[in-house]
This record gives C-alpha cells, structure tokens and sequence, in this order.
C-alpha cells in the first residue's frame, strides 16, 4: 500500500497540474487582449507580439509559440478579411495570385522553422522582429501610387511575392501584411486601406496553410488557441478604437521601441 507522505504527494502533483491546466486558457486570453491591442494600435498583425509573450508566460516552447500564433492567425484573418469585404475594400483577383504561391511556401517555411534548433529560431525571430520595427517606422512613408507595371509583370510580382510572404509565415508564424501591404501599395498601385483588405483576404489561406503544417509536426498547444484567438479579435477592436484617440507617429515610435527591446533580448538568449 501506498503511504500517506506518498499520497499526499500524488495529489499534490495533480492539484499542480490541474491548475496549471485550469490557468492556460486564462493565460492565452491574456495574450491574445495584449498581442491583439499592439497589433490594432499600429496596424501589425499580433503574433509578433504574441510570440514573446507564450514563451515568456505561457512557457512555450519557441517552436510551439510560432505555430499556436499560426493558428490564432487564422481567426484573426478571416474576421479581419471579412470586415473589409463588407466595405468593399479587397481585390479578389490580387489575393488569389499572392495566396496560390503563398500556400505552397508556407508548408516550407513551417518545416524549415522546426528544423532549426530553440536557440538558432530565437535568434532568427529577433532579428525578423528589428527588421519590423524599421518597416513600422517607415509605414508613412509607403508611397500611395504605383510604378506603372505592365499587367503581366504584376502577376509575376505578386506570385513572387506570395511566395515569399508564405515562407516567412510558416517559419515565424506570423502574419505577413508586413510584406504584402507595401508591395500592393507600391507595385500594384492600390490605396491603403485596399491593400490591407487584400492582404488579409490572402492571408486567411496562407495561415490556414502553415498553421496545419505547424499542427502536424506537434507545434500547436490546442488547450490555448481559442482563448488566444478571442483576445486577439477583442484586442484588435480595442486597439484600433484607442488609436483613433493617440497620435500615430508616437504609437509607432513607442511599439518600435518595444520591438526592438524584444528583438535585443532574443538576440541575447
């Protein structure tokens, strides 16, 4: 028979573990509401945000984070994508061409991130996140019309461009209207507010595709994924109705400022 000291240990160790189970989901929410209001507040998609924060709270492996960000990614993007639909403010025929390259690249990029050892992938993600923190301070300064590209030329440039945004998104997990927005803007001529309805709408397939890839190979913790979707949607709305009250260029200054004090960190690990 077993001893009371060992009994007492037993349960112990499940009260632990039920807390811990119990707190997950509370956690992920947390993040979400956190990773979602940056995002809205700037106008950057949330995982860059959310990464940090489940490896640091959540005690997500760096390879789990990516992929749980993926998947909450895909939420994010329909609902986002959805939105701008109803205004009118998507070009079907621009998404379909940067998200038929995009799906097949994002497989790759997935398989790519968890080849890569913890360390060498945090590295990676802190560079990936000061490279953010320039293209976030450079976002004013996007020009508004295009170049004049031939019609032809536009296709290759945004397959091309799927292609690339696709492979970055299954390996950082991330969404990639960092990438797309300014092509749109600058190579096929589209408004802002266009391109970013684009954007999502070919991201919707995009991380639909890469956050499967990350589900197969065990990277996703499902016990936080609908708790970390629903912060980023509430997040989101809550940030970009807080970004009407704040001047623009001192929200990105400021969230500049933080990516790159995250970006440092990762570089230090």
């Amino acid at each position: 028979m077993r001893s009371g000291r060992e009994k007492a240990s037993g349960c112990t160790r499940r009260s632990d573990l039920d807390l811990k189970t119990l707190k997950r989901p509370f956690v992920g929410l947390l993040i979400g509401l956190s990773g979602g209001s940056f995002g809205g507040l700037v106008g950057v998609g949330g995982g860059i945000v959310m990464i940090p924060l489940m490896t640091w709270l959540a005690k997500l492996t760096q390879h789990q984070a990516h992929g749980t960000s993926l998947v909450a990614i895909v939420f994010v993007s329909i609902v986002g994508a959805g939105t701008y639909f109803i205004h009118g403010s998507t070009d079907w025929k621009a998404a379909g061409l940067l998200a038929i390259s995009s799906i097949m690249t994002a497989r790759f990029g997935a398989l790519f991130a968890h080849s890569l050892p913890e360390r060498k992938l945090k590295k990676i993600f802190g560079g990936f996140v000061i490279c953010m923190s320039v293209l976030l301070l450079s976002k004013g300064l996007i020009l508004e019309t295009g170049f004049g590209l031939s019609p032809w030329i536009k296709v290759v440039t945004l397959l091309a461009a799927g292609a690339f945004t696709g492979f970055v998104v299954g390996m950082m997990g991330v969404g990639g209207g960092a990438i797309m927005v300014p092509v749109l803007v600058t190579l096929a001529g589209m408004p802002q507010h266009l391109a970013q309805g684009t954007s999502l709408l070919a991201m919707a397939p995009t991380s639909i595709s890469g956050a499967f890839a990350h589900y197969r190979l065990g990277n996703v913790v499902t016990d936080i994924v609908l708790c970390l979707a629903v912060g980023s949607l509430v997040g989101g709305y809550l940030g970009g109705t807080i970004a009407h009250l704040l001047p623009e260029m001192l929200l990105r200054v400021l969230f500049a400022v933080m990516l790159i004090w995250i970006g440092v960190r990762y570089l230090r690990a």
